[in-house]
């Protein structure tokens, strides 16, 4: 039997760069194999889920839980993936050679030395710790995926968008470990438990004593925990969360202002308006009457 239930995948094809997003759902835990001959540096994200993968060309195994990232480089790629969860979600940008190389050796330093390993066609990963995905980082990927430019604004648009992912993940990776308050695999992972009940519940999200009690940590730890894994306290992530979502319905939907106001969880839509006019600059129903006019504020 086919270990794989359901697959959702999304992919858009680039000039030397090519993006995907897979959703794919498992009958059991259960190994598998995979191999390709591309000649690519990859930006991988992991999005939802749990799994272990081992890489030939790196000689390295890992186990990786959602909201993960790290960049690849193997010129062809040989992996055995075993699926933790029933359900994996990763994102992945594919640079050709030739591209990350033109990019990457502007970079900082730690990129140009990665880049300098992909000069010489010698397979190598950024880090060997793995780091978490930060709020701006999720955003900018769900800024792709939810992409409604169209033919060579969309082009232009996910060539920025990956750019600036691949920028954001080089600065992630040069900020030093060893003054991490985090220290340890399980506070990481009851953090991520705790982000993702935010994700499931944000339009009417626990308070931070319950949130604490749910995943098992104490408030002071998921406080300064949370900020330091994904850049943002927990209310801020509350916010960015609802007024990037209360921005997709108003420009993809024909819901009203008041409804969108109560299903991202404000008491009022006056309160609604109030949050989305600091955040973006622009009332709600002036949004649709001039896209182009929000513009996120910091």
């Amino acid at each position: 039997m086919n270990p794989i239930k359901n697959r959702i995948s999304q992919n858009w094809n680039l000039d030397k760069i090519q993006i995907s997003h897979n959703i794919i759902d498992y009958h059991q835990q259960e190994k598998i194999k995979s191999s390709n001959d591309t000649d690519y540096v990859r930006l991988h994200f992991g999005l939802q889920g749990s799994y272990e993968f081992s890489c030939t060309q790196l000689n390295s195994k890992f186990d990786l839980s959602g909201h993960h990232n790290n960049i690849i480089y193997s010129d062809g790629l040989d992996l055995e993936v075993y699926n933790k969860s029933e359900r994996i979600e990763t994102f992945g940008i594919n640079f050709s050679r030739d591209s990350f190389i033109e990019i990457g050796q502007n970079g900082n330093e730690l990129l140009q030395r990665f880049t300098e390993k992909v000069m010489d066609k010698k397979s190598d990963i950024l880090a060997k710790h793995w780091k978490t995905n930060t709020f701006k980082i999720q955003q900018v990927i769900q800024e792709i995926i939810h992409c409604t430019y169209q033919k060579e604004l969309k082009d232009l648009f996910l060539l920025s968008k990956s750019i600036e992912l691949l920028v954001l993940q080089a600065d992630l990776y040069e900020q030093s470990e060893s003054n991490a308050f985090i220290k340890t695999a399980k506070d990481k992972k009851k953090l991520i438990a705790a982000k993702e009940l935010l994700n499931s519940r944000i339009e009417n999200p626990p308070t931070i004593v319950e949130l604490a009690k749910l995943v098992g940590i104490n408030e002071y730890k998921l406080k300064k925990g949370f900020k330091e894994l994904f850049g943002t306290t927990v209310f801020g992530y509350i916010h960015n969360c609802r007024m990037i979502l209360a921005k997709r319905l108003l420009l993809g939907t024909d819901k009203s202002a008041k409804e969108i106001a109560y299903e991202t969880g404000y008491s009022s839509p006056q309160h609604f308006s109030n949050a989305f006019k600091k955040k973006f600059g622009v009332t709600p129903n002036s949004v649709r009457n001039n896209p182009d006019s929000v513009s996120e504020r910091k």
